[in-house]
């Protein structure tokens, strides 16, 4: 009897740690399961914008031609791999941010700015729409340096047109980290869903580069 209750007692133990195990594996493919059916060729490039509610900036720019691939995410924040739970405290210093990976023979990164620019409040801070805190601040991340002065430029363009002072970060991308499955394509899965960009705009990112 004694055999049998040491052979249950390790079976359960086994059976524990492997449950425990298989958790903590979905846990984490929870977080790294996005976009593995982009085809990309090579030739494209990437900007992260931040333009509060990443739900409805990620849907504008997938609308728009020349943009091959998105992926929501949480960046130029100060904690590694944060969740979003933690990222709506706004003490991880993350910003809701979309990933656009595009063609630049197909579309150029100044119309993605300047769409980009139609779809936020640029003089606003830590609010877009009906979200508040820091992590709704807006802000375009570059990974190529070479973007920073354009993106300059189109923001001090957009100051003088509109004669107020526009808030919206330009700065290198220090870290990226994509968000939680859920919030991938949150539209496409959930068109009814909150968005803090009217069906108007949506219309205009698509008719935004046409074919010539």
């Amino acid at each position: 009897m004694k055999k049998l209750a040491v052979i249950a007692s390790t079976v359960l133990v086994t059976v524990i740690i492997m449950t425990m195990g298989f958790t903590e594996g979905n846990q984490k493919e929870e977080k790294s399961e996005t976009n593995s059916t982009m085809s990309l060729t090579g030739k494209e490039k990437e900007i992260y914008f931040a333009g509060g509610c990443f739900w409805g900036t990620e849907h504008f720019f997938k609308l728009v031609r020349g943009v091959v691939g998105t992926e929501v995410g949480y960046a130029n924040g100060n904690k590694t791999n944060p969740t979003y739970e933690e990222v709506c405290t706004g003490s991880t210093g993350a910003t809701e941010t979309v990933k656009v990976i595009y063609d630049p023979e197909v579309i150029d990164l100044g119309l993605l700015i300047d769409l980009y620019l139609e779809s936020v409040d640029p003089t606003t801070l830590n609010r877009q729409g009906n979200d508040r805190g820091t992590q709704y601040r807006t802000g375009i991340y570059y990974t190529d340096k070479n973007d920073e002065p354009l993106i300059k430029d189109k923001l001090h363009a957009l100051s003088l047109s509109i004669q107020s002072p526009v808030v919206v970060e330009n700065e290198p991308l220090r870290n990226f980290y994509d968000a939680e499955t859920y919030h991938q394509d949150y539209l496409d899965k959930n068109p009814g869903g909150y968005c803090h960009i009217g069906p108007e705009l949506f219309e205009v990112a698509k008719k935004a580069n046409p074919k010539k």
